[in-house]
């Protein structure tokens, strides 16, 4: 009796993670996507504290608009992005292990959603994506490591500067995580940060094809020649090809 009650509710448990995967790799656009936002002071610092007692929702605008406009370009009709900016949580996300291994990486991926569980709350509702914008002091950390997000789970933690000066940025750097939470994937060279030819570039069939005059999205630089890249200053130079727009699902 006792086993086969432990059976039923082992296979119940299955059943929701295998629906709640099929979900997250089969979004249906036709509903509103809403994006949960959590700011987290990563260092501590209290001018990073002012700038996120400062945030609002229209510090996200320009990123909301870029989802819609984009979407609508591919599908006919825009896609409903809602942002939502939520608590300031107190404690950071796990830290993504330089140079992982394949079991680093696993265990990370599980510590992950296990603190993404820890933090939500029955206030936050019930979000598309949940994404943890990990805010830094740029006087006190001039580089910031990869930001990354799991599509399976649909959240992400994004390393971001603590900066009304780099707020557009910013925007470039949630917009490209947001992605990758719906199956986008990096068309960059991880090692040098060079978009990839041609996947990670708007216009591969530009004469001259240097300098590109827009990054891609996920390729998330702007190529100046084959070797020399540089950050997009905002998401008006940004563009989203038609490979990324194959991924997410905007297009057949």
């Amino acid at each position: 009796m006792w086993k086969k009650i432990r059976i039923l509710i082992l296979l119940s448990v299955l059943l929701v993670v295998a629906v709640n995967a099929w979900r997250d790799q089969n979004q249906n656009w036709d509903l509103p996507v809403l994006v949960l936002l959590h700011p987290v002071n990563a260092d501590g610092q209290t001018t990073t504290e002012q700038y996120i007692r400062q945030l609002n929702i229209e510090n996200f605008k320009d990123s909301q608009n870029f989802l819609a406009e984009t979407s609508a370009a591919y599908r006919g009709k825009k896609v409903d992005f809602i942002y939502q900016l939520g608590r300031e949580l107190p404690q950071i996300p796990p830290k993504v292990p330089e140079n992982a291994t394949a079991l680093q990486a696993i265990v990370w991926s599980l510590k992950f959603r296990y603190y993404a569980w820890k933090q939500h709350q029955s206030s936050d509702g019930r979000p598309t994506v949940t994404l943890y914008l990990n805010y830094y002091d740029p006087q006190q950390t001039s580089a910031l490591k990869h930001s990354t997000a799991l599509e399976k789970g649909k959240i992400g933690s994004v390393n971001l500067f603590a900066s009304t000066a780099q707020a557009a940025q910013n925007e470039v750097v949630v917009t490209h995580e947001l992605l990758h939470t719906f199956g986008a994937t990096d068309k960059y060279d991880l090692a040098t940060g060079q978009p990839i030819y041609p996947l990670g570039y708007t216009q591969p069939e530009q004469q001259p094809l240097y300098p590109q005059r827009q990054a891609e999205i996920m390729g998330g630089y702007i190529a100046l020649s084959a070797t020399q890249n540089k950050m997009p200053d905002s998401l008006t130079q940004v563009g989203l090809n038609k490979a990324t727009a194959i991924e997410v699902g905007w297009l057949k």
